[in-house]
């Protein structure tokens, strides 16, 4: 999977949002705001292809949390951006 280069990430207001730029008629209506986790993934994984092992790993060594806390998380984080079209297949 890969995320969407149409999506940038953007603070705002004290917010950690991701922005679809580039693409006419896309519905503004949902917004995704990311913490410091979800943050983290996407600036270490956008670009690349990746597994959501290798999106777990980045959790595991950058948190020290235990493998099954942080496969939860990246699903959990895979799902909200499969959504709105931020993540690819």
């Amino acid at each position: 999977m890969k995320l969407n280069p149409h999506f940038k990430l953007r603070s705002i207001a004290g917010e950690i949002i991701i922005v679809n730029q580039g693409v006419p008629d896309t519905d503004l209506t949902r917004i995704i705001s990311f913490n410091f986790s979800a943050c983290l993934l996407w600036k270490r994984l956008s670009g690349k292809d990746f597994t959501l092992q290798e999106a777990a790993l980045v959790l595991v060594e950058s948190y020290h949390i235990p493998q099954e806390q942080a496969e939860k998380d990246v699903v959990i984080w895979a799902d909200a951006l499969k959504k709105c079209s931020a993540l690819l297949d």
